[in-house]
């Protein structure tokens, strides 16, 4: 089984997993051979010290294998430093075995399904923060990952199930309401070309602190959904 969703922020909103895995589990015979997908802002690499390590005995204690997209809020310094390896199709780093970041522009093949993943985005409150200490550049991806992106959609034709990112393409983001910061723009525009050359089931993004579906778009902040069980739609 698969699960989605978004925004854990180290141990400050991470606590809506552990709830809706403690109920899950009662339904569910879960192990971890199953996944919760989680559209970034996770925080499992952020300071190296006490934040991570209560963030990740958290996450390795849910029934499932945690995999997520780097948000806005992670340490990119840091994250960076784990080795790269090759995890069903894709690039990974290892967190733990039980928790792995899913690094941008890769595809992976996931219970015979296709997800296309690409994390990063601005901060908003980017002037309250400081960089190489709460903020880092890295949160906006650089051309050589974009490109590389490109060329992983290519070798399946176009054709995706999923895609995961943190933030969302540039008209979802304007039809949400959403003001897109100059520093974003480049980026949320190469969302919307994606957007507009594949074809996919659904696209799942967080970033936004709101529970909100549009179209072929799922917005995740609070829910915690089963993928395929088309609660967006219910």
């Amino acid at each position: 089984m698969i699960y989605i969703a978004a925004d854990s922020h180290g141990t400050e909103d991470i606590f809506k997993l552990v709830e809706f895995f403690d109920l899950e589990s009662q339904r569910k015979s879960l192990s971890k051979e199953d996944y919760v997908i989680i559209c970034g802002d996770v925080g499992a690499v952020f300071d190296l010290g006490e934040q991570d390590r209560r963030t990740c005995e958290i996450l390795s204690s849910l029934p499932v294998t945690v995999l997520y997209v780097d948000g806005n809020h992670e340490n990119f310094n840091y994250l960076e430093d784990y080795d790269i390896e090759r995890w069903h199709g894709g690039n990974v780093h290892f967190i733990r075995d039980d928790i792995i970041h899913l690094m941008r522009g890769q595809v992976f093949e996931i219970e015979g399904k296709t997800f296309f993943t690409f994390g990063g985005a601005h901060s908003q409150d980017l002037y309250d923060r400081r960089e190489n200490v709460s903020w880092w550049p890295q949160e906006i991806p650089n051309k050589y990952e974009m490109k590389e992106g490109l060329m992983n959609l290519d070798k399946y034709d176009g054709q995706i199930d999923y895609i995961i990112t943190h933030t969302a393409p540039y008209e979802v983001l304007a039809e949400l309401g959403m003001d897109i910061a100059d520093e974003e723009e480049e980026f949320v525009r190469y969302l919307e070309d994606i957007r507009n050359g594949i074809s996919f089931k659904r696209w799942f993004f967080g970033h936004l602190h709101m529970d909100e579906d549009l179209d072929e778009y799922t917005c995740l902040y609070d829910r915690v959904i089963e993928l395929e069980k088309n609660v967006w739609e219910i």
